[in-house]
């Protein structure tokens, strides 16, 4: 069974009689999926894959990518993976963690973002920092509070130092592991996690019209109407990718920077259990979150600060918490923000201006939002699932899926 959730379903935790509905690890049984095949076919509603001159769909690369991403031993300590901040059966980010923890505990500023259709982005990073998945790895394997390693060549030495890597490099790359082939076995991976063929695409796409229902359709027309969504969260005649693939000032930053802060902080010691703490008490046992300005970051333009990259929608539903640093918990928590108008700076883009719309109105953008999700997301999850992590390898066609 693949269950697309967290793992355990929080609600009635304080409750004496409460149960969990979390599957125990013996019963998290993966089923493997041709990946090369879904990185090759065209999905309703996505263009086909963009085109990598030198680094072109391969069963033997894409299996490599994928134990890749699921192994510990990448990081400083042995400890994290890719997939500890990219959880599967969490629509491939983390639904329990507004910021995930990275090593040793140390905070993240951002929220981890969904990789589903991280092959449709021209642009990585909430600050578009890279413009290649082959590069964008070793940001996070080289970040102190992520994976921790101290420089590119204790990685590779981390990586050729374990036997079952040597083999599979050799097959996929006729070369040993270097700083360019690690890179581009993960991007492979990455590059099959394609979902699509939504309720909508079928109904829009594929023009089936009972594949949404009225409350839906009512959302899209005020999603590309009145709401002024798809200004950013484009949608083209042959397919849509929910991007525009740009920058943008919301708010959400500057109120993040520049707001006051309230002198507690709303604590959740267990799931239903909060508690209101003088935020003092918090910084003394805790690491502050460091300020984030946005694509300032990358370019020193004073014009660019708190503008973050404009994230697709597609399987959004799945995918909470949202924006940049996953302050919104809900999608109905995100319309409602632009529904007045996002946070007003003197940088916000004129794009974000007060909708107006009604709660009935924002409740159909909702249950449109809500159509996004692909048809084939459990096939990638079940995948990951059956994906073989350990030190020795006995079989390397077992990392092809082949049986």
């Amino acid at each position: 069974e693949v269950r697309l959730a967290p793992g355990d379903d929080k609600n009635g935790y304080t409750r004496s009689d409460y149960q969990t509905d979390s599957l125990s690890l013996e019963y998290r049984r993966g089923q493997p999926a041709d990946l090369l095949a879904i990185a090759n076919k065209r999905h309703l509603g996505l263009p086909s894959l963009p085109v990598i001159s030198n680094n072109q769909p391969d069963a033997r690369r894409i299996s490599l990518g994928r134990k890749l991403f699921f192994d510990r031993r990448l990081s400083r300590n042995k400890t994290m993976s890719c997939a500890m901040c990219h959880i599967p059966e969490q629509g491939f980010t983390n639904n329990e963690l507004a910021r995930p923890i990275g090593f040793e505990g140390r905070a993240i500023k951002r929220n981890a973002p969904t990789i589903l259709n991280v092959a449709y982005y021209q642009a990585l990073f909430a600050d578009a920092r890279e413009n290649k998945l082959e590069q964008q790895i070793w940001s996070p394997l080289l970040a102190a509070n992520e994976m921790n390693n101290p420089s590119v060549g204790f990685v590779i030495d981390t990586i050729t130092g374990n036997a079952d890597y040597n083999k599979l490099f050799e097959q996929a790359f006729a070369s040993k592991p270097n700083m360019l082939n690690v890179g581009m076995a993960l991007a492979q991976y990455q590059r099959t996690l394609i979902a699509a063929d939504s309720p909508f695409d079928r109904w829009y796409f594929g023009k089936q019209k009972g594949a949404l229902d009225a409350l839906a359709i009512r959302g899209f027309g005020l999603f590309t109407g009145r709401a002024r969504c798809s200004t950013c969260h484009t949608v083209g005649v042959d397919y849509a990718l929910f991007t525009d693939n740009l920058l943008h000032n919301t708010g959400v930053g500057y109120a993040d920077s520049m707001l006051a802060r309230s002198p507690t902080l709303s604590v959740q010691l267990a799931p239903g259990v909060t508690a209101e703490l003088d935020r003092n008490v918090v910084a003394s046992v805790g690491e502050d979150k460091p300020n984030d300005l946005g694509r300032y970051e990358v370019t020193l333009k004073p014009e660019d600060r708190w503008k973050y990259r404009t994230s697709s929608l597609r399987n959004i539903a799945l995918t909470a918490p949202y924006m940049h640093d996953g302050k919104f918990q809900t999608l109905m928590d995100v319309v409602t923000f632009y529904n007045q108008g996002g946070q007003a700076n003197k940088l916000l883009s004129p794009l974000i201006q007060p909708l107006e719309l009604s709660d009935a109105e924002q409740l159909a953008i909702v249950a449109f939002l809500k159509s996004l999700t692909g048809s084939n997301v459990e096939i990638l999850v079940a995948d990951a699932f059956s994906a073989k992590i350990g030190d020795t390898v006995t079989n390397s066609d077992d990392y092809l899926g082949e049986k």
